[in-house]
């Protein structure tokens, strides 16, 4: 099993039927995201009319406040992104007997950003096959620093914690410690082996996270009925268990391929110390320890994952802009703005907790 989860067709729809996106045709822009994707056979490029900028996780409001004050619409504008899913990865699939992508979508792109009067384009979050297969076309490269933990050939989660420095080590163990001193048990399924009851449970601690900010959840109870059912051999979870054996009171999902775990969603029902770090860090590195998977992606932000192993590495995204003056101008800042993320990149890995050699 290979499939990169994210560029399914199963992943793709669920976010359609079930109201995160609005579907093709549809006339439903309460989200904001409107899928309006090129698809030929089997080859996709996704791709979607935007009406802001949220639950894309590369941030270009100022972007689009430079155009109001000149009196130009940035909005509406072009993605091609997976929705709320900040993860890098290839974004497209090519039709059978296609091998040029650029010589495939950017016509598409063309006519696409005619049709729907859009400011410009936004390719979110690519792999480096992705960026070098458009290097020819005239895109903006702009860089962020995301952080990744990577596999050197762990056996076992103690493997890796001898790979650190014994101060980190020792902090790590005691983090560890400290979520069972609060009487959790910990519990980790993947594919068919997820108890069916776990699925409310999961759902009610996924929106917890969002309410407790004022929001409402992007994702709704039938997007993850949907993947359980059309690609469920492909997700893992993880639970926490206080008073009750077969009640969670935490829960955390992945998504996981040949070559990589995701990261993605969390939330407690109740609060306990250090139960983040275990559910969403430490239960996934252990697992990707146990699937020999090369690497563990576990979503955007944290300088708290630094010490706890995640490496900083550059991500990028690739924009094209309409009016050229604005084109120029974004490119001249990304240029700037790349000089600060490469600093902080390099000043992020002196931070690392790795042995030396």
């Amino acid at each position: 099993m290979t499939d990169y989860p994210f560029l399914r067709r199963e992943w793709l729809l669920a976010l359609a039927e079930s109201g995160a996106v609005a579907a093709p045709g549809s006339n439903d822009d309460r989200t904001g995201w409107h899928d309006i994707s090129c698809r030929a056979g089997e080859g996709v490029l996704p791709l979607y009319r935007k009406a802001h900028s949220w639950g894309e996780y590369v941030f270009d409001h100022g972007w689009a406040d430079a155009y109001a004050r000149h009196g130009l619409h940035y909005y509406p504008k072009l993605v091609t992104a997976i929705p709320y899913t900040p993860v890098t990865g290839p974004r497209w699939r090519l039709p059978q007997g296609v091998s040029d992508a650029a010589g495939w979508l950017w016509p598409r792109i063309q006519e696409a950003l005619a049709a729907h009067q859009a400011s410009g384009w936004h390719l979110l979050f690519p792999d480096q096959a992705a960026a070098e297969a458009l290097a020819e076309l005239p895109l903006i490269t702009r860089q962020a620093c995301h952080f990744r933990w990577f596999n050197r050939d762990y056996q076992t989660f103690d493997d890796f914690l001898a790979a650190l420095v014994s101060r980190k080590r020792k902090s790590l163990r005691r983090e560890r410690q400290r979520v069972l001193e609060q009487g959790l048990t910990i519990q980790r399924a993947a594919g068919a082996a997820i108890p069916a009851h776990w699925w409310d449970v999961f759902y009610a601690c996924y929106a917890d996270t969002y309410l407790r900010r004022g929001q409402s959840p992007y994702l709704a109870p039938a997007f993850f009925r949907a993947i359980r059912e059309q690609m469920g051999e492909q997700l893992m979870l993880t639970a926490a268990f206080a008073d009750n054996p077969e009640q969670p009171v935490a829960m955390a999902i992945y998504l996981f391929d040949g070559q990589g775990l995701y990261g993605r969603y969390w939330g407690a029902l109740q609060d306990y110390d250090a139960l983040h770090f275990e559910l969403c860090y430490y239960q996934g590195i252990e697992f990707a320890i146990e699937q020999q998977l090369a690497l563990f992606d576990p979503g955007v932000q944290g300088e708290h994952k630094l010490l706890r192993g995640f490496e900083p590495v550059i991500t990028r995204s690739l924009h094209h802009l309409v009016e050229p003056a604005f084109h120029q101008a974004v490119a001249d800042f990304c240029e700037r703005e790349a000089h600060a993320v490469l600093a902080y990149r390099d000043e992020a890995r002196t931070l690392l907790p790795y042995r030396a050699g």
